[in-house]
């Protein structure tokens, strides 16, 4: 098996458009039956703009023509606070790993390249939102719990 490892371009947004639903899929346990065509049109909006102006890398990995994993890291600035004086911020996301080729290090490759891009950027406040099942991974990698956020729920 020899993959490879994509940074993606605007020229593979239909292939980050389909991942990115498959993913929300996954993640969000929604059959395929669950209407994502809203989600699929507003992706395919925020990749031809973020691609574009560089506030989001993509890998995707590829075992030949078939896309087996991927994922990818927004870029977007708060205020500068004391311990982030630029207020630049890394978001990982949509980190995805077919089934089939789970347990042979793609996610932890991904990440890696992730956070290099991040790091090149002169990005270090890095973080991300963990499932149950890639807590284990964040946490190889060197993720730490961080409970201080608060959410406003919308109804």
């Amino acid at each position: 098996m020899e993959l490879i490892y994509k940074k993606a371009s605007l020229d593979d947004i239909d292939i980050l458009t389909e991942t990115r639903v498959t993913v929300l899929r996954a993640a969000n346990r929604l059959s395929d039956d669950e209407d994502m065509s809203e989600v699929e049109r507003q992706s395919r909006a925020y990749y031809e703009k973020a691609l574009a102006d560089g506030t989001h890398t993509a890998y995707l990995v590829f075992d030949g023509e078939r896309v087996v994993g991927t994922g990818g890291v927004s870029y977007y600035a708060v205020m500068p606070t004391f311990h982030n004086v630029t207020g630049e911020k890394a978001y990982i996301m949509n980190m995805y790993t077919d089934p089939e080729y789970r347990r042979r290090g793609i996610a932890m490759k991904t990440l890696g390249l992730l956070v290099e891009d991040s790091l090149g950027r002169g990005v270090t406040d890095i973080g991300l939102e963990a499932t149950d099942m890639g807590r284990p991974l964040y946490e190889r990698y060197g993720f730490i719990a961080a409970g201080a956020e608060m959410l406003l729920p919308q109804e």
